[in-house]
């Protein structure tokens, strides 16, 4: 089975809100606070180490019986500049976005993380995730690390 990098669009950045233990690399997040400050409407984000999913996408994946992830609440921020950019760019509504905890490995699982903190997902879960939008996230092929 072959395996995909992807590289979700970072629409913002981890807010004041969240708890992480640094003392690890990858850092550990305990609670996330993601602040939008630019959103041009995918249903996958990322500011490192998190992963933020619509939740529309979210049940697809639980529905999907993939596992190796559980989604988890979050508390969104959206700043003022980001939705004044997102009607001036006629941008659909944002929607309700969960956190995508995920505990996979990469190269192994349906959905996975590096020892980066790197997405990476196999042929069967890009195939679920191209039906949703995934404006800003490159794809290449997963060459292993």
């Amino acid at each position: 089975m072959a395996y995909h990098l992807l590289s979700p669009d970072v629409a913002g950045e981890l807010g004041d809100g969240t708890v992480l233990d640094t003392s690890t690399h990858p850092p550990v997040v305990h609670q996330l606070e993601y602040v939008i400050s630019a959103w041009f409407g995918s249903d996958l984000l990322e500011s490192f180490p998190c992963f933020v999913v619509s939740a529309e996408l979210g049940k697809a994946l639980q529905e999907s019986g993939f596992g190796s992830f559980e989604l988890a609440d979050m508390q969104l921020t959206v700043t003022p500049e980001a939705e004044e950019l997102r009607q001036g760019m006629d941008v659909r509504e944002l929607p309700e976005f969960v956190w995508l905890k995920i505990f996979g490995q990469a190269g192994v699982d349906d959905i996975g993380v590096d020892r980066r903190a790197s997405l990476v997902v196999s042929d069967r879960a890009l195939e679920l995730l191209r039906r949703f939008d995934l404006d800003g996230c490159d794809i290449e092929d997963y060459q292993g690390t």
